[in-house]
């Protein structure tokens, strides 16, 4: 758990809100954020499908008519779908916490929202059948080996055994 730093001031955990592994954050900083902490919800969608959308838009079908741009349309739906994710998050929690929805290069957003926070809490998002490194996917790896405070990595499911291990590498002489 963690303890805050001198009396008054307010331990915050900053959660990590993603598709698939959010339930498993929320109920991790349930267990593990103390009761007066301030909990930040935070959501970051990626820029790469609206970016998509527009330039197919703007290359293919031409200019002058941003009024049918699908770029907007799926950037409008990227945002509902955030904000329904960070409503499930926060009945979970079921305790007072702040909502943030960023969007760009989702790594470096979180990063970026965790500066000043006491405690990250994110999931593994790789290949959840065996213990190890490739059960990060990239951008929770970039997280991992950058977040400027503690992190809390967990499993979004219960994790396998030691027996999934990798097997040593050769001795060399």
């Amino acid at each position: 758990m963690v303890d805050e730093h001198e009396e008054g001031d307010t331990v915050t955990v900053v959660v990590w809100i993603a598709e698939g592994t959010w339930a498993a954050c929320v109920d991790a900083a349930r267990a593990h954020a103390p009761q007066d902490a301030e909990v930040v919800l935070l959501h970051v969608s990626g820029q790469d499908v609206p970016g998509v959308a527009h330039g197919a838009f703007a290359g293919l079908l031409g200019r002058g008519h941003r009024e049918r741009d699908p770029g907007t349309r799926v950037e409008h739906l990227a945002a509902g779908s955030a904000r329904q994710l960070l409503d499930a998050a926060a009945d979970r929690l079921g305790r007072p916490c702040t909502r943030v929805e960023r969007s760009g290069h989702t790594e470096r957003e979180v990063v970026a929202a965790a500066e000043d926070a006491d405690l990250l809490v994110l999931a593994r998002d790789g290949d959840r059948t065996r213990l190890g490194p490739r059960s990060l996917g990239p951008a929770t790896r970039f997280v991992v080996d950058h977040a400027p405070c503690p992190v809390l990595l967990v499993w979004p499911e219960p994790a396998p055994g030691a027996d999934t291990l990798p097997p040593p590498p050769p001795r060399q002489r």
